[in-house]
């Protein structure tokens, strides 16, 4: 295990439940953070909560490229280089096909596939500069796996794995790392505004899903974790 005190690192999503969760095993850890999101509120408190660990908060949209842009300038305007880039952002739509509107499809698009793309457009770059770090995308199950009524959701999420495999192959010769996480039924606020009924009391703790990415980011650069699965214990279908 690697110890990341000290690391600088960017958590995108921090105001989501696995991310509030995540933010604080980090700052715990001794890392030093820049916190994104797009409620402020929410990462305002966070920075309270953690006033010596969290270097930045910085609100963004991934959906606007402008304000991805705008945050990889106002990170590099703090720090010359970032060891780990961490994306919880997303969103899910689940309805059957007939109930799923064009404009349904493409807010889940825009945000899951369109906001990763900007990201990685514009952080890989930061990484390059020094050919090494650890960018971490969480796909979740259904990047894997399909379910009927997530047509939208598994297009995003398949597209963001076909996104992320692209861009390691053309980064292999480097010390970047991707490591592509697929938690299974994530028990956090996500589920409040989905009208399909689930049993939230069997799914994963969002801190345990935290708990494994602290622990992915953990890993020496002597290997990487190029996926991980968890999943609950009485819903797996892997």
């Amino acid at each position: 295990m690697e110890n990341i005190s000290q690391k600088r690192i960017l958590v995108v999503g921090a105001t989501g439940g696995m991310g509030h969760a995540l933010s604080g095993m980090l700052a715990n850890s001794g890392a030093r953070l820049w916190l994104s999101g797009r409620n402020e509120a929410k990462l305002q408190l966070l920075q309270q909560r953690f006033p010596a660990q969290v270097s930045a908060i910085i609100p963004c949209d991934i959906r606007n490229e402008a304000q991805v842009e705008a945050l990889a300038k106002q990170v590099q305007a703090t720090t010359d280089r970032l060891d780990i880039l961490i994306n919880l952002s997303g969103i899910g739509i689940l309805k059957p096909l007939d109930q799923l509107s064009a404009a349904d499809f493409e807010e889940v698009m825009r945000v899951n596939v369109f906001g990763a793309f900007y990201l990685m457009k514009h952080f890989l770059p930061i990484f390059k500069a020094h050919q090494q770090g650890l960018i971490i995308h969480v796909p979740g199950i259904l990047g894997k796996m399909p379910m009927a009524g997530a047509s939208a959701y598994c297009a995003s999420k398949y597209a963001l794995v076909g996104l992320m495999q692209s861009i390691r192959e053309e980064i292999k010769r480097t010390r970047i790392r991707i490591s592509l996480l697929y938690f299974g039924g994530v028990d956090t606020p996500f589920w409040d505004r989905i009208d399909m009924r689930v049993q939230r009391d069997k799914m994963i703790q969002a801190e345990e899903a935290a708990r494994a990415i602290w622990f992915a980011c953990q890993q020496p650069d002597s290997g990487v974790v190029n996926e991980m699965v968890l999943q609950p214990f009485s819903h797996q279908v892997l």
